[in-house]
């Protein structure tokens, strides 16, 4: 009988139809490889050649040097604009994007549900009506300027072959920028820079409410030793309250019952160990090698790629028909360079940490639905807002506004309350600080500043003829009956604010005598300006303190002396907690624990600096919080149980009660589990080495680099892990922490560090990091990143010219 079918041929049907799937599954990959590479490469910003750009007057060129650094050449500023939109959307619009929708709380509709709760935050404040509002009452010049860049951007976007890969991952399309779009990212930086104040404020309330006073004012000082104002000098610490006013070890003294004592492990970090600052000084033209002024300015703030900044160079003629050219940094979605120089003059910004918001508490009205106001009980107002989410169904979200603001909350008594920001009043957003392109003299600058609309800064200014001064920008509002620094109720008229400084009222100091100007976040003034600008929640003033040492310390300065103060990692802040930490491992304590010598030791060999190989940095620091922790948990207890969300790290002068405490070392004022302060501190001390250890690597793994690594990501890499080998930058451990000028932290530092004379910028340094380009496959993504992360001088001018695009007029 024959056999069914041929083996030979049977094998060879096989291996055909697996060589024709194999084909076949080798051309999808080809095919959808091949759709992602131009996909991936159609959303790469044009470089070379020309386009067109309907709008402008005359051809602009964007000469790009090897950082893709560009030099934006028109004939007139409306042009210049026009080109800069066109170029940040090329090259950062998914950045602008989410701006915008942060600030308008829409950011659910492009990512999903996730962002849902951050949209109700925002929302609350209707900033996209605000931002109508605000753009409705612009200068017709201004209005031209932000309708010409919103062209530039839809022109940019649409010029794109492709969308760029966020949306792809995303599964949307981009929608075109608005006039608004502008004004929301300016209403970004004020959620950003001033989103904590109402929190802080609520939190003093709720530690004058529950503790006896002196002990509130001991817990809440106006400032330590540390402090480093321009104007006046530190403030004296209240002292420690004595036994008659508050005792932990009296049995009738507040604390929790017995099982719900504090437990040190769930007590907060200290916000300031959290959040990074900003530094900047100036010194006159008589300290310069070179006769004229010169600034520094690092603006810190969270780390990410795109960096929050875009560098650019603008050149166009100025009225007199000479050269306006201005060097800096633009934040994309707006128009203008935030910091930089024009030639003539240069200007820089750190945040004021002023007192700008107030909690108003709303007395219920007889009626419901009513509160109560000056001119009698007033109905809310109820606005509906519909939240989209991607792949979700619409939430409606009902605001309750009132006189002064929107309903925020319900504080620890179940009292409504309103806030009153100046963020939600129609000066808050304006493109005044455009005018500094043209100011040649800080005398001219000064009324530019004051009138700008812009979260409130500590802006320095430096003239190419030697001048310096300070002064604040954004708008001031005039308090009366209150110092804002507590919730209050505001109803019966005796409480307010009254319209808003002008100009000639805004503090400024011009020229000091000691030729030297420096802000660090802390407070700068006292007496009448400090009642104006009031107290947000100002930083200690270590890091100010240490610039100004710095400066005072040397008679002559150019920029490389500059880069080297904002790189100064010196640990002058914790040299004394070193010296207690020496002190509390005695030789008795170490003998009866070999781990404490071991400590001791790497602690005595610190080097004095927030250096990577450094154990003994990273064991103080630690050894500070255990302590930290420990003194505060049980003082403010009575404050945590009134209200869960009492945060006593929020404070930020908290350094000053818990030195005096460990100095001091008052018994009624100790955890009644220790018998003395030695013992909370040698328990601190054998917290920090378990603390570091918890790995069980042994202790002299735990450097300082080893905590601090620095990771730079993109905002996907944290959702889908699987693409940061693409989209972000490398962990590395660098350096610096947030008491020092070297400001660096695992997420958060210098945005960018800047040193320039002004008529000098060809010496002029500037760092970023990251690089120009938000796009992964672009030569710019992470360009110029290396010199920002080893602090090598990286030129303020841009480089020879690498790639020219001319912008064409086309009718529309």
């Amino acid at each position: 009988m024959r056999p069914f079918g041929n083996p030979s041929q049977a094998r060879y049907r096989q291996r055909r139809w697996a060589l024709l799937v194999t084909l076949g599954l080798l051309a999808v990959l080809i095919g959808v490889g091949g759709w992602l590479y131009l996909r991936l490469h159609g959303s790469l910003a044009q470089l070379d050649g020309a386009a067109p750009l309907t709008g402008l007057s005359a051809p602009v060129t964007v000469e790009r040097d090897s950082l893709g650094i560009p030099t934006i050449r028109g004939e007139n500023r409306l042009d210049v604009a026009r080109a800069t939109g066109f170029i940040h959307a090329q090259e950062r619009f998914f950045q602008m994007d989410l701006l915008r929708r942060t600030a308008a709380g829409e950011l659910a509709a492009l990512v999903g549900a996730a962002a849902l709760n951050l949209d109700r935050a925002h929302r609350l404040h209707r900033f996209r009506q605000r931002a109508r509002q605000a753009l409705a009452a612009a200068l017709p010049v201004d209005q031209a300027l932000i309708v010409a860049y919103t062209a530039g951007v839809n022109a940019g976007l649409a010029a794109l072959s492709a969308p760029s890969f966020e949306y792809l991952l995303l599964r949307t399309a981009p929608k075109l920028w608005r006039p608004e779009d502008t004004a929301l990212v300016v209403y970004a930086m004020y959620l950003d820079l001033q989103n904590q104040q109402w929190l802080r404020e609520s939190a003093r309330g709720v530690l004058r409410d529950r503790l006896p006073p002196k002990l509130a004012a001991f817990l809440d000082p106006p400032g330590t030793e540390w402090d480093a104002p321009l104007q006046g000098e530190p403030f004296p610490p209240p002292p420690p309250p004595g036994p008659e006013v508050f005792d932990l070890r009296h049995p009738d003294s507040p604390r929790p019952p017995v099982g719900e004592e504090p437990k040190v492990t769930e007590f907060s970090t200290p916000s300031d160990e959290m959040v990074s600052g900003s530094n900047n000084w100036a010194v006159a033209g008589r300290l310069t090698t070179h006769g004229g002024a010169l600034l520094a300015n690092d603006m810190h703030l969270a780390l990410r790629l795109p960096n929050i900044w875009y560098r650019a160079t603008f050149v166009y003629p100025d009225e007199r028909g000479g050269e306006r050219r201005i060097h800096g940094v633009t934040l994309p979605g707006a128009p203008a360079i935030v910091a930089g120089s024009n030639g003539h003059l240069a200007w820089g910004h750190t945040n004021s940490e002023g007192d700008w918001a107030d909690l108003v508490i709303l007395e219920p009205g007889l009626e419901p639905g009513t509160y109560q106001t000056p001119e009698g009980p007033r109905p809310f107002t109820r606005l509906q807002e519909v939240l989209t989410a991607k792949d979700a169904p619409p939430e409606q979200l009902e605001i309750l506004e009132t006189l002064w603001g929107p309903v925020v909350d319900r504080d620890h008594q179940g009292r409504q309350r309103a806030l009153r920001w100046v963020a939600h009043d129609a000066r808050a957003v304006n493109l005044n600080l455009l005018a500094l392109e043209g100011a040649d003299t800080v005398n001219a600058a000064l009324d530019i500043v004051n009138r700008a609309g812009a979260p409130a800064q500590n802006v320095l200014l430096a003239d190419a003829d030697g001048h310096i001064a300070w002064t604040l920008s954004g708008p001031i509002p005039r308090r009366f009956g209150h110092g804002g620094r507590l919730p209050s109720s505001w109803a019966d008229g005796r409480r307010g604010w009254s319209g808003w400084l002008e100009p000639a009222e805004y503090p400024r100091i011009v020229d000091p005598p000691g030729g030297r100007l420096w802000t660090a976040n802390g407070r700068v003034v006292d007496e009448a300006w400090l009642k104006q600008v009031g107290d947000g929640g100002y930083m200690l003033g270590a890091r100010a303190r240490q610039i100004r040492d710095g400066l005072l310390a040397r008679d002559r300065f150019d920029e490389q002396d500059f880069l080297t103060l904002q790189l100064d990692d010196r640990a002058l802040f914790l040299a004394r907690w070193r010296e207690l930490l020496l002190a509390t491992l005695t030789p008795d304590t170490t003998r009866a624990n070999p781990r404490r010598e071991e400590l001791r030791h790497y602690v005595a060999d610190w080097g004095g600096r927030a250096a990577v190989d450094s154990v003994g940095y990273r064991a103080v620091r630690a050894f500070r919080l255990q302590v930290w922790k420990r003194a505060f948990a049980p003082l403010t207890a009575a404050c945590r149980q009134a209200d869960p969300r009492f945060d006593y790290s929020l404070l930020r002068q908290s350094e000053g009660p818990l030195w005096q405490l460990v100095s001091q070392r008052p018994p009624h004022l100790l955890d009644p589990r220790y018998p003395d302060w030695s013992a909370l501190l040698l328990d601190a001390a054998d917290a920090t080495l378990a603390e570091l250890t918890a790995d069980g690597r042994p202790l002299a793994a735990h450097t300082w680099g080893d905590y601090n690594q620095v990771h730079i990501q993109h905002p996907f890499s944290r959702f889908l892990p699987w693409l940061s080998g693409w989209l972000d930058l490398p962990a590395q451990a660098l350096p610096g922490e947030l008491h020092m000028p070297r400001v660096q932290t695992s997420g958060s530092g210098a945005s960018e560090r800047l040193a320039v004379a002004p008529g000098r910028e060809r010496d002029g340094i500037l760092h970023l990091p990251g690089g120009q380009s938000g796009h992964p496959l672009s030569p710019f993504y992470r360009a110029g990143h290396a010199a920002w992360a080893t602090g090598e001088p990286s030129p303020l001018l841009p480089g020879p010219t690498a790639h020219r695009l001319r912008l064409e007029p086309r009718a529309p």
